[in-house]
């Protein structure tokens, strides 16, 4: 079984790419799986820039095919912000709800129909001569103030179009099947299964 290793430390993420991988003949690791590793700078200007960073530190480092995605939040209002910046909008080492806090002061008194947005994820695929990558996108729009318990990051404040609950309402596997990331995965999945 060929091992998958996922370029990231964060859980909420490896849960959830995890759980999109099941089925496929790969031993999915994470980062926190093989030992002390630095994480990656992510110093680039792109959402493409960043993935692709952070899957080559990981394939040259451990010698693993790797994966890493790298998403941001862009809303039209705010042209396109946070963008590439989405985990650290409100500063370095900060919460998914001072990020949330600070969107919500960048769009108070915006009415709904200018607080459409998008996320959009970029996953890179990294090993022996192979280097490519996949893009999900899924539009929607940003509440006025967060609702639902679940998922992580700025899910509580966007819904999908088409859809009454934001991503937090949602359960794992509702949030799946429409998610910004799982199209890109699903993507980099038709991939993987030839490898």
């Amino acid at each position: 079984m060929t091992t998958l290793l996922l370029a990231t430390n964060n859980r909420h993420k490896t849960e959830e790419i995890t759980r999109l991988l099941a089925g496929l003949p790969f031993d999915v690791k994470s980062l926190r799986d093989v030992g002390s590793y630095p994480p990656t700078v992510e110093d680039l200007s792109t959402l493409e820039g960043n993935a692709l960073k952070k899957a080559r530190e990981a394939h040259a480092a451990t010698g693993l095919l790797s994966l890493a995605d790298d998403t941001g939040l862009e809303c039209y209002y705010l042209a396109l912000a946070p963008g590439v910046i989405s985990a650290r909008y409100a500063g370095e080492n900060v919460t998914y709800a001072d990020n949330n806090r600070k969107l919500l002061w960048e769009l108070k008194g915006v009415p709904p129909r200018h607080r459409n947005a998008r996320f959009r994820t970029v996953v890179a695929v990294v090993g022996k001569r192979i280097e490519l990558l996949f893009e999900g996108k899924v539009e929607g729009r940003i509440l006025e103030a967060p609702r639902g318990a679940g998922g992580f990051g700025y899910d509580p404040l966007f819904v999908p179009a088409g859809h009454a609950k934001s991503y937090a309402e949602m359960s794992m596997e509702e949030k799946n099947t429409l998610s910004h990331r799982a199209e890109a995965l699903k993507k980099a999945l038709e991939f993987l299964r030839t490898v």
